[in-house]
């Protein structure tokens, strides 16, 4: 569709709605041809690009004018594409592979945090039951303990009219509240909506720039909930949009370094021979956009180690799907013996990934220049992921930030708002944490795109994936958003429950999968039976219960026969598991060989002790980090 068929400002200025509805699979391959185009480094090769294959359901599936689902679905064909380069690379060519990207898949996909079961019972049904709670490691200390905890994090209401305001405590939402002039403790406020309505008391007394002023001022997270418009013509929207979506930078500054091959792929008798099999990463991440880019790097192939430290707080039932495929430790970087493990791993990594603010690693030796130095002394360049809220540079790179952030900055939330049709000019998030997932599909091509080039080129390369980014580039002009028709016709067929401001994302993705839950043929996909979950008969979880997982989105099918081209096709060779499972003393990269037979899908619960034994020294590890946990501070 030509940007000349699309209605300028139906959703607010700065916006650009389809005049005419266009299957989603179909539409999608626009999208994707166009994000193709206009990434620097990205393949031009025809006969790649059209490797490249949709499917999925006409119509969309998410309560929302934003086509998320395609511009995800797109993120993730690159993916592919690139993964299909390095396999070419590795002696796995095949030009008869097809790239398969199910957009429903992708769909489910940005929801997939919550699309688990553990012992044959699904994760909404064992959070209603208060079942959940322990069977994961405690990382969050009564994050949204209380119900001023919960709402602390939403979009209010502000003195300017029809202007809205994003709160956001990161995980200790009470020392924000009280920064405000706000009483988390404040009694009476005993339900969602009470304590909803107490904040909003609070925040339309103030104008959005005093909100902004106080939240700058106490280091704490924030934002005015933006138009479109006002967003990309600020000087932080064109700074950010002077870059890429997928951010990949050479450093040519750096002492060079010759072309690094991919390790020898085990071929036969079991070997692994997914695209980044024997690729080295080190994770420093929290939350979901960072390890969502570690998750995906792991389902390529790639050997990754997740560190986590143990003062800052996490997200309890994350550990259930993003840990998949990764050993995970928990070390402290101002300790210097746990330093010195971190460094010792960095020396041998392909990839360094972190999640924390521009530069903040610097200070403990892991910043870009720092690793660029020990790529110059071993010879050998290595791939720097930054996933960050804002971007590389800018006024507001150094702000803490997180997707609700990224989501009214950007203007997503807007955009939300007036395609649910709320009064006031009130703003609602996005319905799923689609921002940080998506993040993370940014970050894995980029680092994959990284990757070919240090082993055909040379050199160390620097990537950047930010939340902000990937909303903006969802309300393009090029990318077009839905019809006010085409969003009504999604309310009838799913009877999507309201959504409000004041909404955590958590009670979004509940909307969400409930008019799932209840729509065929979604009900039937998401059953633990249906063919869409990656199952291990042992967990780490619940006393070794069954886990499953939704599956990687891509698939590699043999173009001759239709069939799954197994051995090269993206997967997790091992379940998720509990933050700093692995004591720190025996944290080590797993190597090719035996990352494929650690784990085996459907494998025996029987053996669950022996690889605990053997791969993690059961050392009660785990349940101490657990609960070591102090207040929550702004950085590492």
């Amino acid at each position: 569709m030509s940007q000349e068929h699309r209605i300028p400002d139906v959703y607010g200025p700065g916006t650009y709605t389809d005049r005419a509805f266009v299957p989603v699979p179909r539409d999608t391959e626009r999208i994707f041809r166009l994000l193709a185009s206009q990434t620097p480094g990205f393949t031009r090769d025809e006969s790649l690009l059209s490797k490249a294959r949709f499917i999925g359901e006409d119509f969309p599936v998410l309560p929302s004018p934003i086509k998320a689902v395609s511009v995800s679905a797109a993120l993730h064909a690159m993916a592919g594409i690139v993964a299909d380069e390095i396999l070419a690379i590795r002696g796995l060519e095949n030009m008869g592979r097809q790239i398969t990207v199910n957009t429903t898949h992708v769909a489910f996909f940005l929801g997939t945090v919550a699309l688990v079961y553990l012992g044959g019972e699904s994760m909404a049904s064992l959070g209603a039951k208060g079942k959940l709670k322990s069977m994961v490691t405690d990382w969050e200390h009564g994050w949204h303990s209380t119900p001023m905890k919960l709402r602390g994090t939403g979009i209010y209401p502000t003195r300017t009219p029809g202007v809205w305001y994003s709160l956001h405590g990161s995980l200790d939402i009470p020392p924000m509240l009280r920064y405000h002039g706000i009483d988390p403790d404040t009694p009476g406020l005993d339900t969602n909506d009470r304590a909803a309505a107490h904040i909003a008391r609070f925040t339309a007394l103030s104008s959005p720039e005093e909100l902004e002023m106080r939240n700058l001022l106490g280091g704490f997270c924030g934002s005015i909930c933006f138009t479109p418009q006002q967003w990309s013509s600020s000087a932080m929207g064109r700074a950010l949009a002077s870059h890429p979506l997928v951010n990949v930078k050479p450093t040519p500054h750096a002492r060079p370094t010759p072309p690094t091959p991919f390790p020898a792929l085990a071929q036969g008798g079991g070997g692994d021979t997914r695209p980044l099999a024997g690729i080295k990463v080190v994770e420093m991440t929290r939350i979901i956009a960072g390890p969502q880019i570690g998750a995906m790097l792991a389902a390529y192939g790639a050997d990754v180690v997740r560190i986590s430290a143990p003062h800052l707080h996490d997200v309890n039932t994350l550990q259930l799907t993003l840990n998949a495929g990764k050993t995970t430790v928990g070390l402290d970087l101002r300790d210097p013996a746990d330093k010195a493990r971190v460094l010792a791993l960095v020396e041998d990594a392909d990839v360094f990934l972190q999640g924390f603010r521009p530069g903040r690693l610097a200070r403990h030796g892991l910043g870009l220049e720092d690793l660029l130095v020990v790529a110059a002394r071993r010879g050998r360049g290595i791939v720097y992921v930054s996933e960050s809220c804002y971007g590389p540079d800018g006024y507001y790179a150094q702000r803490p930030g997180w997707q609700q952030i990224a989501d009214c900055a950007s203007g997503a939330a807007y955009v939300s708002g007036r395609g649910l049709d709320l009064r006031d000019g009130e703003c609602v998030l996005p319905p799923l944490p689609i921002s940080d997932m998506a993040t993370g599909i940014v970050g894995a091509v980029g680092t994959m795109m990284a990757l070919r080039d240090r082993a055909t080129k040379g050199g160390s390369y620097e990537v950047h994936a930010a939340l902000v980014a990937v909303n903006s580039y969802a309300l393009t002009e090029g990318v077009g958003l839905y019809s006010r028709q085409t969003v009504r016709e999604g309310q009838e067929r799913f009877g999507w429950a309201e959504m409000r401001g004041a909404h955590h994302v958590l009670d979004l993705l509940r909307t969400v999968l409930e008019g799932w839950g209840r729509t065929e043929p979604l009900a039937g996909y998401l059953k633990e039976d249906g063919g869409w979950f990656q199952t291990w008969e042992g967990s780490a979880f619940g006393d070794g219960k069954r886990l499953s997982i939704l599956r990687p989105v891509v698939k590699f099918v043999r173009g001759e026969d239709g069939a799954l081209e197994d051995g090269v096709s993206p997967e997790w060779r091992s379940p998720s598991v509990p933050y700093a499972m692995t004591s720190k003393e025996n944290v080590r990269f797993i190597g090719v060989r035996e990352s494929s037979r650690r784990w085996s899908i459907r494998g025996s619960i029987s053996r669950l002790g022996l690889l605990w034994s053997r791969w993690f020294g059961r050392t009660g590890h785990t349940s101490k980090v657990g609960q070591r946990h102090g207040k929550y501070p702004t950085d590492i």
